[in-house]
This record gives structure tokens, C-alpha cells and sequence, in this order.
């Protein structure tokens, strides 16, 4: 049933456009044609606007022939940087760019098996429940889409997010996360002529870093400096650095305590340094502490689980549950009310000019979805 030659097709002509976050508006326009002729209900919603993107998240409700509740779909349009001018290339069967972006198969591989799997049933008339299929915008700066989505829209209180590697997995455990901002202050000078009386801002941030655990901290809990942006010139001294770090933890507690430790290793370097200082009220720390995302945690006996495990035994295979240091669209939905499991695509070394997919895990990924929303429309398990 599964038509290779049009998923190969339609996956190489998503990747082709241009969709990096908050320029998601022409990949949108061409999923909404693919749409159109499964004659679903499109919505395209105002989270554009929240996020200052030039299109919002593409919702489709799809009616389906049988009187079960709805059911959500999900994958992310958005894709990261290097993301321009993609050029896919097929080769023994995996999908790979030319080498100087990424591929984008994060998540377009999940278009790609969402859209081949509705045209299956519907040019083969197979049974199918009604449901909603949300393409978000913005994921990959924050799951922004998600966050900004009217879930007074959404009647689905279960389904599938297509965001992860593992086409025989699903991820049931994704942590909650904090993201962080210093704004470490000091005092410009010439750095040749009068360092001392500067106060160097980078010096002091450095200090407050050396003395932060990053990495993996424990089995459910990880932190991370990832930018440093400040100085002028070499003959300056920085009169300002700015930090940003997160921290991510399945454990709710750990997740305060790693983030209370970050904030208060800034705030002992700028004291430490203004013991030395002469500068009055100077130097200084501002921190910022924002949630960016809660845990999703879905019991290994859930229905969800139970639907995809049941799904796959009927194709001959094994479903694991997954634990993943990752955040999806899937963290925002299980806040609202909506489980959703995480199922993989084959995708592989995202975010990166080596990411890859193999067609045949696509093929298997379709398969699985098939049999899914095949169990589903027969009430098999919800």
C-alpha cells in the first residue's frame, strides 16, 4: 500500500524548502495543498503573531468514518540552522544533504510519514476515527508553537507527537527544563593604559562558570552554558557579558536545586570581585530565570502505550518505552491535558550537516502509523 516513490517525493520536496524557525509560511502553504486533497478541515491559527513569525500553527481536522473520539497528530515545521537551500540526496537507500546544512529531517521526515499515511486510507477507504493533525511552528526555539497553540481547538485528549529517532519507541519520559540569562556588569577602560580601573566583566563571568557542574549532573538531570556573547575590543576592558545556560531534569526538585546553584555561583563571583572594587554599586550580576518546559511523564500501562505496543506486535514488532533528555511539542500537550507519546521517524544526527534518514525506516514508521490509527478507529485500546 505504502507508495515509496511518492514519500520519497514528497519528503525531498519539503526539505527543499526553506523553513527555519519563524519562516515556516511557504513550507505551510505547501502542506495546506497536500491537505486540501484529503478534503480536511485547515485552520491556520494567530501564533505567528506571538511568536513574530510570518505564519501560524496549521491545524487539520480530518473527519474520519468511524464514531471514536479524535485523536491528535503532530510534527514541527520548523527546522535549525545551517537550513537554507537544502539539496537532499538519495543514496542506497538514506537521505542525506550535500554536506553544508542540515537535512532537515527533523521533523519533515514526520510530514512527510503523516501526509503518506492519510493518503493512504483515504485512497484505499480505510477505517479511520477522526483527527487532528497540528503542524506547529517555532519548536525549535522553545516549542513556541505549542505554547502559543488555542487548545480550545483541540478536542483530542490523546495521540502521537513524530519528533523522535527510534522508529520501535516510544518516548514516555522527557524532562522539564529552565532557561537562564546573566547579564554579568563591569567597567570599561583602556586595557593598556589603565586596567585597573576596569572591571572585566568576562573575567568575572568566567569565575562564576569554572565554578558550575555542567553536563550530565545525575541519571535525570543535565546543565548547560551554551552562549557567551560580550567584549569590544582587545584593548578594552568588557564592561558587560551576557550569559545563557539551561537546565534540565526529570526530578522536580533537582531541577530548582541545579538552577538556585547556577544563579547563586553568579551572584558569589561579582561579590567576591566587588570586595576588590572601587567602583561603588559595581560590578554586578542580573539573572533571569524562565521555565521553559515541564516533564512529560506517561505511565508505562497508559492506553497511549498500550496503542502502540499493540500496533506493533501486530506488524511483528517490539515497542519500547523511552526516556529522552529532550523537550517536544509533546511536554506542552501532556500540560494541557493532552498524553501524548512520541513516536521516531529513523531520523538520525539532527541538527547537524551530517543528519540523516533511511527510506525503509520512513516505510516502517508509516506502517506503524497505519496500524495505529487502523486500531484506533476501531476503539482497540482507548
Amino acid at each position: 500500500m505504502i507508495n515509496r516513490e511518492r514519500l520519497t517525493k514528497t519528503f525531498m520536496d519539503l526539505v527543499k524548502i526553506d523553513s527555519v524557525s519563524r519562516e515556516e509560511a511557504q513550507l505551510s502553504e505547501m502542506i495546506k495543498k497536500k491537505l486540501d486533497t484529503l478534503e480536511a478541515d485547515i485552520l491556520i491559527d494567530n501564533a505567528g503573531e506571538k511568536t513574530g513569525g510570518n505564519t501560524g500553527n496549521l491545524i487539520a481536522r480530518i473527519k474520519g468514518n468511524t464514531d471514536v473520539a479524535p485523536m491528535i497528530l503532530n510534527a514541527h515545521m520548523d527546522t535549525v540552522e545551517p537550513g537554507r537551500g537544502v539539496t537532499p540526496v538519495l543514496k542506497d537507500g538514506m537521505f542525506t544533504s550535500q554536506g553544508d546544512t542540515i537535512l532537515g529531517a527533523d521533523d519533515k521526515s514526520a510530514i512527510a510519514i503523516i501526509l503518506e499515511t492519510l493518503q493512504i486510507i483515504k485512497e484505499n477507504d480505510l477505517e479511520c476515527g477522526p483527527l487532528e493533525v497540528v503542524f506547529t511552528v517555532c519548536e525549535e526555539i522553545g516549542l513556541l508553537g505549542a505554547k502559543y497553540l488555542d487548545f480550545s481547538l483541540i478536542k483530542a485528549t490523546y495521540g502521537f507527537a513524530l519528533d523522535a529517532t527510534d522508529t520501535r519507541g516510544v518516548v514516555t519520559r522527557a524532562p522539564s527544563a529552565n532557561r537562564l540569562e546573566f547579564f554579568v556588569h563591569g567597567k570599561e577602560a583602556h586595557a593598556g593604559a589603565a586596567p585597573e580601573k576596569g572591571i572585566n566583566a568576562i573575567q568575572i563571568a568566567s569565575r562564576a562558570i569554572a565554578d558550575i557542574e555542567l553536563g550530565r549532573i545525575d541519571e535525570e538531570t543535565t546543565c548547560n552554558i551554551g552562549v557567551i556573547q560580550g567584549g569590544l575590543a582587545t584593548n578594552i576592558i568588557p564592561n558587560l557579558v551576557k550569559i545563557k545556560g539551561e537546565v534540565r531534569s526529570h526530578n522536580a526538585g533537582q531541577l530548582e536545586t541545579v538552577t538556585k546553584n547556577m544563579v547563586e555561583a553568579f551572584e558569589k563571583a561579582v561579590a567576591d570581585s566587588a570586595k576588590a572594587s572601587e567602583a561603588g554599586d559595581l560590578p554586578s550580576v542580573d539573572s533571569h530565570v524562565e521555565h521553559d518546559f515541564t516533564r512529560t511523564h506517561i505511565a508505562e500501562d497508559h492506553p497511549v502505550v498500550a496503542l502502540a505496543a499493540r500496533a506493533a506486535r501486530n506488524l511483528g514488532r517490539d515497542m519500547v518505552c523511552k526516556t529522552t533528555g529532550g523537550g517536544a511539542d509533546a511536554n506542552v500537550f501532556f500540560q494541557q491535558g493532552i498524553v501524548t507519546g512520541v513516536l521516531g521517524t529513523g531520523m538520525q544526527n539532527m541538527h547537524t550537516i551530517n543528519e540523516s534518514v533511511k527510506l525503509e525506516d520512513m516505510v516502517e514508521a508509516v506502517e506503524l502509523l497505519l496500524e495505529i490509527l487502523k486500531l484506533h478507529a476501531r476503539g482497540d485500546g482507548l
